[in-house]
């Protein structure tokens, strides 16, 4: 079957005229699809014979709503999508003053390892295509009947281990025949993939790099994050100092404030250290409490907030969202899969 929706509007246009039509169809396909639609016959300027033709030989990937999660606290909507072949993923909607956020998954599943984690710890079960990310945004926006405005990469998932369908994926939603949601509305978070990083250097993307820090000392960082040991704190700051001096974007540090493991005074002077010839902005993260792990959140972000400013190091803390809906990654998922449902 034909995946229209992970195709770009060159590929669309291509694969109309392969179909034979001409490449103008191929632009209102483009058009259609990046609207949400969930059946070929709501393509009302097309022939029904094409019509007809795309319904025997095109994919039209329409997610269900496993579970919806709504926040009494704070309006945030949890999502359990399941998808065409039973897979389960989560997307977040966040109502900020600024706009509306969505959270999306790039991959079912997780193989970094991380170890305070919810997605992570049935490990990777598939890549996501681009139109699985792109429906994620649609659906959430068609379901919670508001516009979304902002697109945050960090849900389930690792997408600089799936990077040529995320690229594929922010050219279809940026593009002004789709979605128009602009690059600098778009932040994509790693847990430290250095190839990758680096090849998004290349591109110049004016969206956010998010690097998921957790940790500034090698042993640390290692012990929560398996892939310190491909990619060290070296190798990772050399990139990340690399990916300022060619995009001229400041990156944003995630760091999940963690009881008595990543708290320490010293470890904020070293963050400082590290980051010293670079603007960037630490974003510390109230750690949710995860079941299955034995970690627990710091009682020392506001001081450890202090020190790093004390450095001259912009430190915010997260707000936090959803808290009372599972809006940690992979912990709705990972209830649907205890209770016998879909992985």
């Amino acid at each position: 079957m034909i995946d229209l929706k992970s195709m770009t509007l060159m590929e669309s246009k291509e694969a109309l005229q392969a179909m034979g039509e001409p490449a103008f169809r191929g632009k209102q396909v483009f058009a259609w699809l990046n609207r949400g639609i969930i059946s070929f016959d709501e393509m009302s300027n097309l022939p029904r014979s094409l019509r007809e033709r795309m319904k025997a030989e095109c994919l039209l990937t329409v997610p269900r709503i496993a579970r919806k999660q709504l926040s009494a606290k704070d309006g945030t909507i949890k999502y359990l999508w399941e998808l065409a072949d039973g897979n389960c993923i989560e997307s977040v909607l966040m109502r900020y003053h600024h706009g509306n956020t969505v959270c999306i998954s790039s991959q079912v599943g997780c193989r970094m390892g991380c170890a305070f984690c919810a997605s992570t710890i049935a490990g990777k079960v598939r890549d996501l295509t681009p139109g699985e990310m792109l429906d994620q945004v649609m659906f959430v926006q068609k379901d919670a009947g508001v516009p979304v405005s902002n697109i945050v990469l960090m849900g389930i998932g690792e997408p600089m281990d799936n990077l040529d369908a995320v690229l594929k994926f922010l050219e279809i939603v940026n593009h002004p025949d789709g979605m128009n949601i602009g690059m600098r509305h778009i932040s994509l978070s790693t847990c430290g993939v250095v190839p990758g990083i680096r090849r998004l250097a290349e591109l110049g993307l004016q969206l956010t790099l998010s690097v998921s820090l957790h940790a500034p000392d090698e042993e640390t960082r290692s012990r929560l994050m398996p892939v310190n040991r491909a990619y060290d704190l070296e190798a990772l700051f050399t990139a990340c100092h690399d990916y300022f001096r060619r995009t001229g974007r400041r990156i944003s540090f995630e760091y999940a404030m963690i009881d008595g493991v990543n708290d320490q005074d010293w470890q904020a002077d070293l963050i400082a250290r590290r980051l010293r010839g670079m603007p960037g902005h630490v974003n510390l993260i109230p750690l949710n409490d995860v079941a299955e792990s034995p970690f627990r959140p710091s009682r020392r972000t506001a001081a450890f907030q202090k020190r790093l400013e004390s450095h001259g190091v912009t430190a915010t803390v997260r707000r936090s969202l959803g808290g009372d809906i599972d809006a940690a990654c992979g912990q709705l998922r990972r209830k649907a899969e205890e209770r016998g449902g879909s992985q």
